[in-house]
């Protein structure tokens, strides 16, 4: 990359950025086998699997929740591309919506993170790129196209929905700084998961134009790497922990109540794809 795109601020209009630039506005699974990963989220979730095929490109399957033929697309699954079969693990991927991709990529390079994937085109879709944080969190940003039919927009906390995302950090204030420049976002506020020694540290709530849409927290040691991981709302907990081990899943950690009078559970589905859910009771 040359020095002229690495210094090229991000979507070349300085601070004049759109509203969306940082939202979160997609979720995809790369998956082993996107049948029984379908048939799993479905259970669990409640998520309707609608299958795309678009020209020169692999299978691609939509989560959707509600009824009819327009209804909100959540998150999508793919099958783990063939060139990476055994080197990278069925897993969640956020997508952050940008005024400008390249320049995006290259002001996380800029920052010290990588781009994992070259800015694409994705025909009749919109522009992206897969890019990691400096601690080598992976996100994947996308300046998409406005849809000719778009479904309607799904109400916040409604099941099946994204009702939270959390970065487990290499360093909690470093990353903070870095997404605050790079996608706008700003402190909502601090919790304090401990007292002082305990190791648990600060979980600091991050927003988007004002509201509050997830955490970010210094990796305690039992998560090895840095990673972003995302919770899916659910009427209530210990009924979804239930289709969850009847389905082959695995529960990780939880139930647990959070603040803000709710219940989380972290899992792994069948294929060894770490999730969460959040519900408002147990």
């Amino acid at each position: 990359m040359s020095d002229t795109a690495a210094n090229t601020p991000v979507n070349n209009l300085g601070n004049d950025r759109s509203r969306t630039h940082g939202k979160f506005i997609w979720c995809e699974l790369m998956t082993s086998d996107t049948q029984a990963a379908g048939r799993f989220y479905g259970d669990v979730v409640g998520w309707k699997t609608k299958e795309l095929q678009m020209p020169g490109m692999p299978p691609y399957h939509l989560f959707e929740i509600g009824e009819g033929e327009n209804c909100p697309g959540i998150g999508g699954m793919m099958d783990v591309p063939a060139e990476l079969s055994g080197k990278l693990p069925p897993n969640w991927t956020g997508y952050v919506a940008v005024d400008d991709v390249d320049a995006t990529a290259a002001q996380f390079e800029r920052l010290g993170g990588r781009i994992e994937r070259a800015p694409d085109d994705i025909p009749n879709v919109g522009r992206f790129a897969v890019v990691a944080d400096p601690h080598g969190a992976v996100l994947c940003i996308m300046a998409p196209l406005p849809p000719e039919n778009a479904p309607r927009e799904p109400v916040a906390g409604e099941p099946g929905t994204v009702g939270w995302r959390e970065l487990y950090a290499g360093n909690g204030d470093e990353a903070f700084d870095f997404y605050a420049e790079v996608f706008g976002w700003t402190k909502h506020h601090d919790f304090d998961m401990g007292p002082p020694g305990s190791g648990l540290g600060v979980y600091r709530i991050f927003a988007h134009q004002g509201e509050a849409i997830g955490g970010m927290m210094t990796r305690p040691p039992t998560v090895p790497v840095a990673c972003w991981s995302y919770y899916f709302n659910v009427e209530a907990i210990d009924a979804a922990i239930g289709r969850i081990t009847a389905g082959g899943g695995a529960i990780v950690n939880g139930p647990m109540e959070v603040p803000g009078d709710s219940w989380i559970v972290q899992a792994t589905d069948p294929q060894g794809a770490f999730f969460c859910l959040v519900a408002p009771k147990r």
